[in-house]
């Protein structure tokens, strides 16, 4: 149960950056490629309907790791809690700005929120990024060291390239097949921490009881999710763009 536990947790990471790392990518280049409003109108747009199934990721991550991982958990999150709360400030600014940029008129109300987009999804980056290097370092005093920072670039810059590629595919009709390789790429350091960090997880997992209790629990859900994210790709993924956000 304890390999099974640690590759839906594996999965479900690797499936939260390839995805969700659009949209934080795409934010982060909000300025750059959205030079007037009806721009950035556009890139938001194209990225928006995805933000929310995206985050499930997330949720379903977290619920991974306090349900078959709770020693771990404890760990993990007082290691890293600056991070933690880096990540969290930055999550909830971007999606603030999502929310609110088209709730009231004026260029300098949207070009507020859209600055919170951009803000948030840079925060996210670089907190993502700083994390998942204090995770690989054995997580250090001191997670927000310049080792750290030049790992939280570095996500920045990764993720940022796959934001341009989603971009690309769904604004200029250029193939998937880049799309496809920017989200392995990604997702791929997150892989490789958590595979580096697989002795010490599998160590802390929860009793085979309470893995199979969650496994009763979790289970049934699990279609409902797979749906809910076929048809979010299957309705916004191509044709005319949501004015909503």
């Amino acid at each position: 149960m304890e390999i099974v536990w640690f590759t839906t947790f594996a999965v479900l990471l690797a499936g939260y950056f390839a995805l969700e790392g659009f949209d934080i990518g795409l934010g982060v280049l909000l300025p750059v490629l959205g030079r007037s409003p009806a721009a950035r109108d556009r890139l938001v747009g194209a990225m928006a309907p995805f933000v929310l199934a995206n985050e499930v990721w997330l949720l379903a991550l977290a619920g991974v790791l306090f349900g078959a991982f709770p020693a771990l958990e404890g760990t993990v999150l007082s290691g890293l809690y600056p991070l933690v709360v880096v990540v969290l400030l930055a999550w909830i600014v971007r999606d603030a700005g999502l929310w609110f940029r088209r709730r009231a008129g004026g260029a300098r109300w949207r070009l507020v929120w859209d600055g919170a987009v951009c803000a948030g999804s840079a925060g996210l980056a670089l907190g993502w990024g700083a994390a998942l290097t204090a995770v690989a370092r054995g997580l250090p005093d001191s997670p927000l060291d310049p080792l750290g920072l030049a790992g939280g670039v570095a996500l920045l810059a990764l993720l940022a390239w796959h934001g341009r590629t989603f971009a690309a595919w769904r604004l200029d009709g250029a193939r998937g097949g880049a799309l496809l390789l920017s989200a392995c790429a990604a997702a791929l350091p997150a892989v490789l921490v958590v595979a580096g960090a697989a002795g010490r997880m599998l160590g802390d997992a929860a009793p085979d009881q309470t893995l199979t209790v969650l496994g009763v629990m979790v289970v049934p859900f699990v279609p409902f999710l797979v749906g809910a994210q076929v048809w979010v790709w299957r309705t916004f993924s191509k044709g005319a763009l949501p004015t909503f956000f």
